[in-house]
């Protein structure tokens, strides 16, 4: 039985590659420091799955206390999903958006070293491709980013590659997620943004719950069908099985690699599409305001993801009616969240 290393395993997406893990007979161990994240979400993983989840309220700039993980348990590999993530908050306080998601990064990676744990799947995001790229996103464009955020997640993928080529035991996955949305099923655990949500479906959501009045569409004059933005949005429960596959796949490479997968369902559902999927899964009007665009939003873009069909045996079973239907399950009966 392989154990498992989950940084900023109690988050959205963390949560649910907890629950596929366990699922699957992995040991899974969370280190988080729940600045963004509720401990609540691993009590409901333990319940969705009936097993255990040893938890460290932690924080990666912690290495002393990181190292003693590694020291008391026989890991096998690591997901990394920790990291401050908001691309506008990002822009107001980059400092800190380096320090924590850069530093942490590198000590987490110092750690893993001195125990000898070299298979890493790493929490990418499509941000990396920028503005510039002709759309669908192929996993060998240049890479580039417009807010502090997404440098990060550049400048990791970056150390990463410089990790591998400088030692050739390092294995690793880079997964460049879309956009993640919906929640488990069973309602028990899905997407609690703190304050404003930044994204659109916990918006809308909440707008149907009757915790927000109404929702800004940002841009109703973009050269799509309707005008809004176009995104790519993959159901949370894909995105982890995403996860497992990247696992499965380090653990029979013959030779340690490094390699990107773009994870999304490789086509792009406009705002007014989503919002139209909310209403009808949920039986509430969601009442919106078209507003001007946002800077630096683009009109559409969407993944090519079939790099990780080929290699990975993985693409997404969810579509658009299933990520509103399970998102209004997890919001209706959380209206509050955690």
């Amino acid at each position: 039985m392989q154990t498992i290393l989950v940084t900023g395993g109690a988050g959205y997406i963390g949560s649910h590659t907890c629950v596929e893990l366990l699922e699957r007979d992995y040991q899974v161990i969370v280190v988080d420091n729940l600045c963004n994240s509720n401990k609540e979400s691993l009590n409901r993983v333990e319940q969705i799955t009936g097993k255990a989840v040893t938890f460290y309220e932690l924080d990666l700039l912690d290495k002393p206390a990181l190292d003693q993980v590694f020291q008391k348990h026989a890991i096998d590999a690591v997901i990394h999903f920790a990291g401050l993530k908001a691309v506008g908050e990002s822009t107001q306080i980059p400092l800190t958006y380096y320090h924590n998601n850069l530093t942490g990064t590198l000590m987490l990676l110092e750690a893993m070293q001195q125990a000898g744990v070299f298979n890493l799947v790493f929490s990418s995001s499509a941000t990396v491709y920028g503005e510039n790229n002709p759309i669908p996103y192929v996993e060998h464009f240049p890479l580039s980013s417009t807010s502090p955020y997404g440098r990060t997640k550049v400048m990791i993928e970056q150390f990463l590659k410089d990790a591998h080529q400088a030692d050739n035991r390092w294995n690793i996955s880079l997964l460049r997620y879309f956009n993640p949305v919906g929640a488990h099923p069973s309602g028990l655990i899905g997407e609690d943004p703190n304050g404003i949500p930044n994204n659109l479906m916990p918006f809308i959501a909440q707008v149907a719950v009757g915790k927000r009045e109404k929702l800004n569409v940002f841009g109703g004059d973009y050269p799509t069908p309707d005008g809004t933005g176009v995104r790519d949005y993959i159901h949370v429960v894909d995105l982890a099985e995403g996860h497992i596959k990247a696992l499965e796949n380090l653990a029979i490479q013959n030779q340690p690699s490094i390699d990107a997968y773009n994870l999304g369902a490789g086509k792009g559902y406009s705002v007014l599409e989503v919002i139209k999927a909310f209403e009808t899964a949920s039986g509430q009007n969601i009442a919106y305001d078209i507003a001007p665009r946002r800077a630096g939003d683009i009109a559409e873009f969407y993944a090519d993801a079939s790099k990780a069909k080929e290699k990975l045996n993985w693409q997404v079973t969810r579509g658009l009616d299933e990520m509103c239907r399970d998102s209004w399950n997890w919001q209706s009966k959380n209206p509050n969240g955690y």
